[in-house]
């Protein structure tokens, strides 16, 4: 009887503490690693010297999180896409999916560095907002390396280029131009990192995900205590089921080794 008890308690404290769990479940989800855009921005440092004052730019990413739930989906989107308007960002990357009644929606938004902090507190005025988050992280040093590399590479093709006017084999001479076809590629790939972090394409991104549903409602005790005794009744008769059987199938086992003794 104590375990009965016992296993009736254990199954009602789940049924508060997973009702909460999925209420706030998905409440930080990033979306982020499925956009192969990425934003980045540039901040004015100035450095005391000895002569003179110098300016330092820093290069950063800066990502604002806002998860919201609402009971208006279509009014909610509909004020989003006013807000993302009023501040002049840009939608980036765009995600819709559910029918009516469990729509999901999700938003990559590109904003300006200077109308970040007024666009991401805006945005937090649509639905009920469920959780927010805000991320920053330093690209000075990888904006550095990219720009040796390309130095690096520019260097390269035209040391290769300029052994193009010189007489070869033609296989030699395929070969090269192989190679600078190669490094050409890779150039192109570079600029189009670099083209990232370009003061004209300078945004801070915020990824907004609002899912459809309704106000949540507290489910009454009496059910919590029925569903709790449904379980309880189930899984008891099967521990004990197989406490018998366990108990049945030592009980033949012993009988059989006695028998075996005493043969």
């Amino acid at each position: 009887m104590l375990v009965f008890l016992a296993m009736f308690l254990l199954r009602l404290l789940y049924g508060y503490t997973q009702s909460h769990r999925d209420d706030s479940a998905g409440q930080s989800e990033s979306f982020l690693s499925q956009v192969q855009q990425k934003n980045y921005a540039s901040e004015k440092k100035f450095l005391k010297g000895e002569a003179a004052p110098t300016v330092s730019s820093q290069k950063y990413e800066k990502v604002a999180y806002v998860h919201s739930r609402s009971t208006s989906f279509t009014e909610d989107e509909k004020q989003l896409h006013g807000t993302i308007r009023q501040f002049g960002a840009v939608i980036q990357y765009q995600q819709e999916s559910g029918n009516k009644g469990n729509r999901d929606l999700r938003l990559m938004i590109g904003v300006a560095p200077e109308k970040f902090d007024s666009c991401y507190y805006a945005i937090q005025k649509i639905g009920t907002i469920k959780s927010t988050s805000i991320t920053k992280v330093d690209k000075t040093n990888e904006y550095r390396k990219l720009n040796a590399s390309k130095v690096s590479l520019e260097k390269n093709l035209a040391s290769l280029n300029g052994l193009t006017s010189q007489q070869g084999k033609i296989d030699e001479r395929i070969l090269l131009h192989e190679k600078i076809a190669e490094v050409e590629r890779q150039l192109q790939e570079l600029g189009v990192e670099l083209g990232n972090f370009d003061e004209e394409n300078e945004f801070c991104t915020i990824q907004f995900s609002m899912y459809e549903g309704a106000a949540a409602r507290g489910i009454p005790f009496y059910s919590r205590v029925k569903t709790a005794l449904e379980w309880t009744v189930k899984y008891y008769v099967m521990l004990m089921a197989g406490i018998c059987l366990a108990a049945l199938g030592a009980w033949l086992l012993l009988k059989v080794l006695t028998m075996v003794k005493a043969e």
